[in-house]
């Protein structure tokens, strides 16, 4: 395999289980030059693995700017870069998007190397709908996480959360709050010895009374949404009401949003009315 100058490698890793990385993946390591990580202390123990020796740059969230003239000094050296994450696949809750935008707008081809992700590895045993929205980290404080959720509610598809382990009892108050009538998959320690993966529904799940250690991924399955029985009296009264003052495009679209029924039904029903009341 030929790796070229000027290219950043993006190198998806293990997220646990160090045997979960492919053969393009290690080829791609042990060609490059230098390879970018968040904690060298912990990148180093999947490299000592495979016996691969190169020099490891720390490049995390907190020196992402600092780092980028570094960066290019190496690129204009005809170094071959690579980028790994702690686990799983970078910029996914990740740094990497100051670097990646930098090699788009200076024309240095970006090549990712696929590999594992926790996001979707928990999606795919949680046999909830495939359509999902993948969030990341939650906000910490109550304020800014049921603004949050109070949004997230409206999406009618599986949602994908990152969430620390510590404050796990803390998330669990708010999806009772706002994801009831859903399903929820906690996954704990992917591919590791302790893995695990706790099944339930919202409104039945409950706090955990003993400290909860690992690294949580949590899946969320999509909205169920139920019509509103159709109460033909209560809608054509409103429609009545509303046609006075608007025209049908606009009284369907209100009934519509403040009523939450077949969109057909209400059409018809303002055609009807409106039709009346012209004869």
């Amino acid at each position: 395999m030929k790796l070229f100058l000027n290219h950043l490698y993006i190198v998806s890793t293990p997220i646990g289980n160090l045997e979960d990385i492919t053969l393009r993946g290690l080829e791609v390591l042990k060609k490059s030059d230098i390879i970018l990580c968040e904690d060298t202390r912990r990148s180093i123990k999947l490299l000592s693995h495979y016996k691969i020796k190169k020099k490891l740059v720390s490049y995390h969230k907190f020196n992402e700017k600092k780092k980028i003239l570094n960066i290019i000094e190496y690129f204009n050296e005809g170094k071959i870069l690579s980028l790994i994450s702690d686990a799983g696949t970078p910029l996914l809750s990740d740094p990497g998007k100051i670097l990646i935008n930098y090699c788009i707008n200076n024309k240095i081809k970006v090549i990712p190397i696929p590999g594992v992700s926790a996001i979707t590895t928990a999606l795919s045993v949680s046999g909830f709908k495939d359509q999902f929205l993948f969030y990341g980290f939650l906000p910490k404080t109550i304020n800014e996480l049921e603004k949050v959720l109070s949004k997230l509610s409206e999406i009618e598809y599986s949602l994908v959360f990152f969430v620390p382990s510590i404050k796990i009892n803390f998330y669990i108050t708010s999806f009772k709050k706002f994801f009831s009538d859903r399903k929820i998959l906690i996954a704990r320690e992917i591919t590791k010895i302790h893995e695990a993966f706790l099944r339930s529904d919202i409104n039945k799940l409950k706090t955990f009374r003993d400290p909860v250690k690992g690294e949580l991924t949590i899946v969320i399955s999509e909205r169920t949404t139920k019509e509103k029985k159709f109460d033909e009296k209560k809608i054509v009264n409103k429609i009545k009401k509303y046609l006075k003052n608007y025209s049908l495009k606009d009284t369907v679209n209100i009934i519509f949003e403040t009523e939450k029924i077949n969109k057909k039904k209400v059409y018809d029903l303002c055609l009807k009315v409106k039709n009346e009341k012209v004869n």
